[in-house]
């Protein structure tokens, strides 16, 4: 049984969330997840580009 709509398309009007993550108050713990997502993948290329610069 596909999952309705409402679960599975993301909406770029709300920040790419599903509307059931964002009824269901899940909307902040996933945006805040992604910053950290975001915060560490920024600092190990940084890591990365000066390690092949040395």
């Amino acid at each position: 049984m596909p999952r309705p709509y409402n679960h599975v398309r993301y909406h770029e009007s709300i920040d790419n969330l599903t509307p059931a993550d964002v009824y269901f108050g899940r909307a902040e713990a996933i945006l805040a997840e992604r910053k950290r997502i975001k915060r560490n993948t920024i600092a190990n290329r940084r890591l990365q580009h000066q390690l092949r610069a040395a």
